[in-house]
């Protein structure tokens, strides 16, 4: 990275740095851009420059989420299946405690900002709904060896896994929150979440395997 892609992404970070304390502090909906400027020590234009909407500040990290299990599918080894790449990459950060899945002290009222704002909770459905899309093209790209039929759903499978998979991902992290909100201890919560997760994506894993044509056979539609 060169000089200035350097400073502009120190003057990046230093703008979202100065806006989450001000978040936590009085809530999304009550501070402003330009109060945010004007603690970054920048002007509200520049502000703007490096993120287009208030929301952006507040999730500075929406690429990098929308990203992440896309990613993962991409990079897995060859003939891995996408759900236990995705499985095992959820239950290691459970198990070290991730920063990015809220086991901190700030977690909660991180969680809370984004409850009392409805346009957060628009914005977070817009970022999961990406990351599915992100997800449904990696899938297309490098799927799943699986067996089946000729023809049958090729053109579909990618998106359905994608939303089975980008699903079950997003409950697991819901659920983490909702615990801790309610007073788990993160311990307790981390653990109750990881084994259900377990149990949900080998379901998912084990279902990819299943002959095609012995599905057709057992899951026809309704007469």
């Amino acid at each position: 990275m060169g000089l200035r892609e350097t400073k502009k992404q120190q003057t990046r970070t230093a703008i979202a740095d100065a806006a989450l304390p001000l978040f936590l502090e009085h809530g999304f909906d009550q501070v402003t851009v330009a109060e945010v400027a004007r603690h970054a020590g920048v002007s509200t234009n520049t502000v703007f420059n490096y993120f287009p909407t208030k929301e952006d500040l507040f999730f500075d990290r929406q690429a990098e989420v929308e990203g992440r299990l896309a990613t993962l599918v991409r990079n897995r080894a060859p003939g891995a299946c996408p759900v236990e790449t995705i499985r095992d990459d959820l239950l290691t950060a459970l198990r070290h405690d991730d920063p990015a899945l809220g086991l901190h002290a700030d977690a909660p009222r991180f969680w809370q900002v984004i409850h009392d704002s409805a346009a957060l909770r628009a914005r977070e459905r817009e970022i999961s709904e990406s990351a599915e899309a992100v997800l449904a093209t990696a899938l297309a790209e490098h799927p799943p060896n699986i067996s089946k039929g000729p023809n049958q759903g090729d053109h579909l499978m990618p998106m359905l896994l994608a939303g089975a998979l980008a699903g079950t991902h997003r409950a697991a992290l819901r659920e983490l929150q909702r615990q801790i909100l309610s007073g788990e201890q993160p311990t307790d919560a981390r653990d109750s979440v990881a084994t259900a997760a377990a149990q949900a994506f080998n379901l998912l894993c084990s279902g990819l395997h299943v002959d095609a044509d012995q599905t057709s056979q057992e899951l026809r539609l309704p007469q």
